[in-house]
């Protein structure tokens, strides 16, 4: 933990009430400099008696970080903190997003078209022609973010309730990034079947199902049969938008080490959703050798009898010299390490034994597999999941565009053809004069990705089929 950084993520505002004596602020920054946090805004809300009342901002690493500091601030002769807000609770208070209506009903002109009696022709129109729902609704516009809450973030099975927050963070991104009106839907069921037939019944009213923290290898199952019984494009962002970002930093890795993708080997680490995904993509883009783990060791046709269907699929799709050991073997003489599994399992003597000008992508949150610091001067790149250091593989590169492409062409589906798009897309945000060990993806805020990505992946719609290019 001595690694990590002072987060926002970790903020809090104490309320402190400071008598009006020289030094006394100052007691307060030492103590909290002492602990390392990591101090902000200081503002004097007023003056009470002999007391000088001040809200002190103040980021820390974990809650238990944050519980030292206040303790120690609460030590001090002089100071009284009378109140301590969790800032990011705050932020989430009453939830993060609202619908908010397009026109202004506030005539009785406004009332009887927007609904009735004006609607009932409307609703007359789409049933004689169910197509036009599309431009009638907000179907053309609209994604249900879906989860069962069995795999959020690195929290685990937390249900429905609980994966609401991540939901709703979902789809403030979809309307930030990409202008797309998303809603969190939790469904009170862990039953593949409820799952897929909830999801089912609610397509109607959607333009695209971005399904989010499913568990694997439910998750595999879930998204296939929908992806077969719906008419619209569904997208399991773990392992899709995840595989996406990684390709991208793939891309612009291997210009600046001067490889190419035929000729490298990849070890993955981590063979859930997003493990599985990255393999299926690098594979399609002709990564010569890949070699996956889970906790075992490496992953062969050695041990079928005791792997479940997408582990099965990765022993006979990679590692075609039929490889046994353990994740430092794979490690031994590998190009690119890609980290899609838990905190601190990478050690950095086996970094040490890759191939020349290692690239690795350490994506586990908020713990990587391996901290950057503990391999400056063995890894040519590095990239994690982090927002703290250089080349954050965050997927609201992908999924936005992603969607705002495949809605706008009118796909029934997101194909291979259009997340290769994607990628590409991505990484050519980047021009190759300004590529550096530190600058392999763009910024998340670079407002060109979402642009450049919808734009690829609603011409790689035409191009494969999955979508008709409207008549000029």
């Amino acid at each position: 933990m001595s690694g990590i950084l002072p987060s926002v993520s970790y903020s809090f505002t104490m309320r402190l009430y400071l008598e009006n004596k020289p030094g006394t602020l100052a007691k307060v920054l030492n103590a909290i400099a002492e602990r390392q946090g990591d101090p902000g805004a200081v503002d004097v809300v007023k003056v009470e008696g002999r007391f000088k009342v001040r809200d002190l901002t103040v980021s820390a690493r974990d809650e238990t970080h944050s519980q030292e500091i206040v303790e120690a601030v609460r030590q001090i002769d002089g100071v009284e903190v009378r109140n301590v807000s969790d800032r990011v609770f705050l932020l989430h208070l009453g939830g993060k997003i609202r619908i908010q209506n397009k026109i202004p009903v506030d005539t009785r002109d406004a009332l009887s078209m927007a609904y009735t009696p004006g609607v009932g022709r409307v609703c007359k129109a789409i049933s004689e022609d169910v197509d036009k729902a599309h431009n009638l609704t907000i179907k053309r516009n609209s994604v249900a973010v879906v989860s069962d809450g069995s795999a959020v973030l690195g929290l685990g099975n937390i249900g429905p309730e609980a994966a609401m927050p991540v939901m709703e963070g979902k789809a403030m991104l979809f309307k930030e990034f990409a202008d797309i009106d998303a809603y969190p839907i939790c469904l009170a069921t862990q039953n593949v079947e409820e799952i897929i037939s909830a999801v089912r019944w609610i397509a109607p009213g959607f333009g695209g199902i971005n399904l989010e923290d499913f568990s694997a290898p439910r998750c595999f199952e879930i998204e296939a049969r929908l992806k077969r019984e719906l008419p619209i494009p569904v997208f399991h962002d773990d392992q899709h938008g995840t595989a996406v970002v990684v390709h991208a930093a793939t891309i612009n890795a291997l210009k600046l080490v001067g490889k190419r993708v035929e000729d490298v080997r990849v070890a993955i680490v981590g063979s859930g959703a997003a493990g599985v995904a990255i393999a299926r993509m690098l594979l399609a883009d002709g990564v010569g050798q890949i070699l996956c783990c889970d906790r075992k060791g490496i992953i062969s046709r050695a041990r079928l009898d005791e792997l479940n269907e997408s582990k099965a699929w990765l022993a006979n799709a990679t590692n075609t010299e039929n490889r046994d050991g353990s994740i430092d073997d794979a490690l031994s003489g590998a190009d690119i390490l890609v980290g899609v599994s838990g905190p601190g399992i990478i050690a950095p003597e086996a970094v040490g034994k890759m191939a020349r000008d290692p690239v690795v992508f350490a994506l586990a949150n908020p713990i990587p597999e391996i901290m950057p610091e503990e391999i400056e001067g063995k890894a040519r790149v590095i990239a994690t999941g982090r927002s703290d250091y250089p080349n954050q593989i965050n997927n609201v590169l992908a999924f936005p565009g992603i969607f705002r492409g495949a809605l706008d062409a009118r796909a029934t589906s997101i194909n291979e053809e259009m997340k290769l798009a994607a990628a590409r897309a991505i990484a050519e945000c980047i021009e190759e004069d300004e590529l550096s060990e530190e600058y392999i993806v763009p910024s998340v805020f670079n407002k060109e990705v979402v642009t450049r990505v919808s734009e690829a992946v609603k011409e790689a719609a035409y191009e494969s089929g999955t979508a008709k290019r409207p008549h000029p």
